[in-house]
């Protein structure tokens, strides 16, 4: 019986601590022969980045070409999406930042790119011109997330308004997206060796108390999916709903169980569709929303990716400016909406969240180890926000 990668990438991270226990007294074991191993593994990782990034963004805009024939409901779900995606990172990022001088933190040996020192200087419009490419490929090279961003999504909406004369180009873009997926299941087969790898020297230094930080980490994102249900969804369905936050909770348990098992909002969207009706939801206003939801709308992704950044950020000793902050919630905000439906591809958009702030990417391989357990709250979060969205959009079509 062949194991799923989210149960090897968890026996890694048990063998990790019991190999980093055993090398405590010889650290140089670990350093020289265990760690480049994982180094193959991040090079790999920032590799596939920038065209993941790329090509998966312009085929999202393409994929989007259909929905400006649904009308004012495809405008308001995309607006709605997009404004609580934006309260999604934005929550991340405030609650790591006011306690994560109470949390317990990995140590790491290692240093912020170069680019952080001169980042630290630039004004905040100076951080805005550079969001902009003076040239194609610069950015690729040096892997300028931001621009890379902008890049992807003119070309996205060029390709777009051109139609049939762009076709053979989004043919090609979309052919493209899903060779560069599938190179990105060829890295992600390596994961659990990755994780051991980079791991491993982690406990070495640190011992048997990185656990502590991995928890600190899950209590982090659990408790802001907590506070984004309450302080969102809650006053959302509420008072543009009609029905009571305990009403509508109570109505997608079923849903809200199945996607934590499961791990997918794609395969919870016959359950959602089935909880929403229940509710009061006209099934062609559930049907579009919550698959529309389904591809694009990620909140738990978009907390986690927000959290995280500040958490791993404070283990090495950064000390985040408001650019940096800016990077990350525009980068995330762009990553929640861009998540390829593959298992790792949180991981490869966290390794670009972490290249546009400066962070070094080594500690996406820490967050690795526990990524499976956060995934489930992270799919719960992106259900429920279809659902609120579906409820909200009921009760406005009725109004017209």
């Amino acid at each position: 019986m062949k194991l799923s990668l989210t149960t090897q990438i968890a026996i890694s991270l048990v063998l990790a601590v019991i190999a980093g226990v055993l090398l405590q007294g010889h650290p140089e074991i670990a350093d020289s022969y265990i760690k480049p191993l994982g180094l193959i593994f991040l090079n790999l990782l920032k590799f596939i980045v920038v065209p993941l990034v790329l090509f998966s963004i312009m085929s999202g805009i393409l994929s989007m070409n259909d929905i400006s024939k649904v009308g004012r409901l495809g405008i308001r779900a995309l607006i709605y999406f997009t404004l609580t995606t934006i309260f999604a990172v934005t929550l991340g990022l405030c609650v790591s930042t006011l306690i994560k001088d109470f949390l317990p933190l990995i140590s790491l040996d290692v240093a912020p790119s170069p680019e952080q020192t001169t980042d630290n200087n630039l004004t905040f419009m100076d951080q805005i011109v550079n969001m902009f490419p003076q040239n194609i490929i610069e950015p690729l090279g040096s892997m300028a997330m931001m621009q890379v961003i902008i890049m992807a999504v003119l070309f996205g909406v060029a390709i777009v308004h051109v139609r049939e004369k762009g076709e053979p180009v989004k043919q090609l873009i979309l052919s493209l997206n899903e060779v560069v997926s599938k190179v990105l299941n060829y890295i992600m087969a390596m994961a659990p060796i990755g994780v051991f790898c980079m791991l491993t020297p982690v406990v070495v230094e640190n011992g048997p108390g990185v656990l502590s930080s991995y928890a600190a980490l899950i209590v982090l994102a659990y408790s802001c999916f907590f506070l984004h249900a309450l302080c969102v969804y809650s006053p959302l369905v509420w008072f543009l709903g009609g029905i009571s936050p305990w009403k509508f909770f109570k109505g997608m348990q079923s849903a809200m169980l199945f996607a934590f098992s499961s791990d997918s909002s794609v395969a919870t969207l016959p359950y959602s569709m089935k909880c929403t009706e229940q509710l009061g939801v006209r099934k062609d206003i559930g049907s579009f929303v919550l698959s529309l939801g389904a591809t694009i709308n990620m909140d738990g992704v978009a907390i986690y990716l927000g959290a995280t950044a500040v958490f791993m950020a404070a283990c090495c000793g950064m000390d985040l400016t408001l650019n940096q902050y800016f990077a990350i919630a525009f980068s995330a905000t762009i990553a929640s909406i861009g998540t390829p439906g593959i298992p790792g591809g949180s991981l490869a958009l966290m390794a670009m969240v972490f290249a546009s702030a400066n962070i070094p990417v080594e500690y996406v391989a820490i967050a690795a180890g526990i990524d499976r357990i956060i995934d489930m709250g992270r799919t719960v979060m992106s259900v429920t926000g279809d659902a609120s969205c579906a409820i909200v959009m009921q009760k406005l079509t009725k109004q017209n």
